[in-house]
């Protein structure tokens, strides 16, 4: 009977949030031919503002003159309202990143539905009104995507990783990741908060040496729109 209930239970997780998020990447993997643009990259900043590394970050942006997207957590935001106004100040977008960075799988249709009002509601205090959504980790649950239809927004996910949060990626290991994984087209997710400790400051090693190589190659930076 135990294992019975344990089954079931796995059964009902994988059909709340495993089963959402496994097509939604699917759907985005489909599409890549697509979605190419000759000369054009998307860079995109997952889980901050971070006082820390995203002031460091948009100075480098800034003395590139590349635009960028950040997908910021609403708790972040609240707590660094002068870091929001700079990205709105120097053209950069930005989109919700959920509240507090819970995971879709662990949340039940109340508290995603909080998630969502809770950290749309900081941005909104800010004077953002977000059009995109980037889930955690790529995940979602059937209240989410009930959310970002009912909220209007439209859910990015990414081309390009380099797994830049975790301690034990070099600047040097970011380099080379994003260089053989880059593309004409390719919305890139880089991190400016969270992960492992100094994290977010190899990342921004990494590309004090990658965006002057890409502009040398003719690579224009766009913030990201409705392009899907």
């Amino acid at each position: 009977m135990l294992i019975f209930l344990l089954l079931l239970a796995c059964a009902a997780a994988a059909g709340y949030a495993f089963l959402p998020s496994s097509l939604g990447k699917a759907r985005r993997r489909l599409s890549r031919n697509r979605r190419q643009e000759p000369g054009v990259l998307y860079l995109t900043f997952d889980d901050g503002p971070s006082p820390d590394y995203t002031p460091a970050l948009l100075d480098l942006l800034a003395s590139h003159q590349v635009p960028a997207t950040f997908f910021v957590v609403g708790d972040h935001a609240r707590e660094n309202p002068a870091l929001i106004q700079r990205m709105q100040d120097e053209g950069h977008a930005i989109g919700f990143h959920s509240a507090h960075h819970h995971s879709a799988y662990l949340m039940g249709p109340r508290q995603t539905r909080r998630d969502f009002s809770d950290g749309l509601t900081a941005l909104n205090d800010l004077g953002v009104a977000p059009r995109y959504f980037r889930p955690p980790w790529g995940v979602v649950n059937w209240s989410s995507l009930a959310q970002i239809r009912t909220r209007r927004l439209h859910p990015i996910l990414w081309d390009v990783m380099a797994q830049d949060w975790r301690g034990d990626i070099t600047s040097g290991e970011i380099i080379r990741r994003l260089r053989a994984r880059v593309y004409p087209g390719a919305v890139i997710c880089l991190h400016d908060g969270r992960g492992a400790e100094g994290a977010p400051g190899r990342t921004i090693q990494a590309l004090d040496v990658l965006l002057p190589e890409w502009l040398d190659q003719g690579f224009t930076f766009r913030p990201l729109v409705c392009h899907e």
